[in-house]
């Protein structure tokens, strides 16, 4: 049987109206009274109905997160830690998948605005003036982006992109193919700057390939064109298309790392399942979606002042699809 607030006020002997102001607005009930009503709350085991006391609050007790692509499990890491998080602070999460379609996920921000108190947009392909005005209509959090302005949580691409390439020039790579991703993508331009500063310290020569879907389809058209530019290494945008590189090679029977060295970005569960095992760059992708619901709680509660920006850190993870040329 489902308690209700009638039930409560009839337990602690007072008005319906004055449990109300006990739960949402305790400051405008004496302390005895509120004290009475709580106790018969949770003898009672009482749960406040969420659009009931939206009515009250004005809030909803629901957050929104748009994100590109779920059958990317890169997103679906940080989907994990967002609804983990949130729960713990009692917010639900509405969770929209614009499939990688810029004029999708605008409709999508749109509508969501519309239903929750706070809206989390992760690796937008929007334009920032779109993302802007959205931040205008509701409290926005951008993750793996960053405008000036709105808060961000962001990891550094760009430096683990500097690792995979010193990784590789250690090992005597000298001459590099970089599948490049979508060129709307925030994250990709970031990790293409940390490109060229790594190339300007190590002097290697350098072959960009791409855009890409960043998908396994992806990597399979973009294994043929790095061998055709006789390449020794292989930097792929992220897993999933590091996997569509293997596929690709082992088809045409080039042996990984013994003829071409691969690598990875994001450091997902099947990067450690394939043979060989890929070397990647770990992103902390459950510390980004925890924090990134952190700092949208803070935002609904201030919402003014210089918004917070977080930079967490990227580690490459050394496996068996690197090796010196030739090996």
């Amino acid at each position: 049987m489902t308690i209700t607030i009638r039930d409560v006020a009839r337990k602690a002997h007072v008005s319906v109206a004055t449990v109300s102001r006990a739960l949402s607005s305790p400051d405008l009930v004496r302390p005895d009274t509120r004290t009475r009503v709580l106790a018969a709350a949770t003898e009672l085991g009482y749960q406040p109905n969420r659009a009931a006391r939206g009515l009250i609050t004005g809030k909803t007790g629901n957050i929104g997160i748009v994100v590109p692509d779920l059958d990317n499990p890169f997103y679906t890491g940080i989907l994990k830690a967002v609804q983990t998080r949130a729960a713990q602070a009692d917010y639900a999460v509405f969770v929209a998948d614009s499939d990688e379609d810029p004029a999708a996920e605008a409709k999508l921000v749109r509508a969501m605005a519309k239903q929750v108190d706070g809206l989390l947009l992760c690796s937008p392909g929007l334009p920032a003036a779109e993302i802007t005005a959205a931040a205008e209509a509701t409290s926005l959090v951008l993750l793996d982006h960053r405008l000036p302005g709105i808060p961000s949580t962001v990891m550094d691409s760009g430096d683990g992109v500097r690792q995979v390439v010193a990784h590789l020039v250690a090992l005597g790579h000298r001459r590099i193919a970089f599948l490049s991703g979508p060129r709307t993508a925030w994250s990709n331009e970031e990790r293409r700057a940390g490109l060229a500063r790594a190339v300007g310290e190590h002097s290697i020569d350098l072959v960009e390939l791409g855009p890409f879907a960043p998908r396994f389809e992806g990597g399979l058209q973009a294994a043929d064109l790095a061998l055709a530019a006789d390449v020794t290494a292989i930097m792929a945008y992220n897993d999933i298309m590091a996997l569509g590189v293997l596929a690709r090679l082992r088809d045409r029977g080039v042996s990984v790392p013994g003829d071409v060295s691969v690598t990875g970005f994001d450091n997902l569960t099947y990067a450690s399942l394939t043979s060989p095992a890929l070397t990647t760059v770990r992103m902390p992708l459950a510390a980004a979606g925890r924090t990134s619901v952190n700092m949208l709680l803070d935002w609904l509660d201030v919402s003014e002042g210089s918004a917070p920006h977080v930079v967490l850190a990227t580690q490459i993870i050394i496996r068996g699809t690197t090796a010196p040329p030739g090996c």
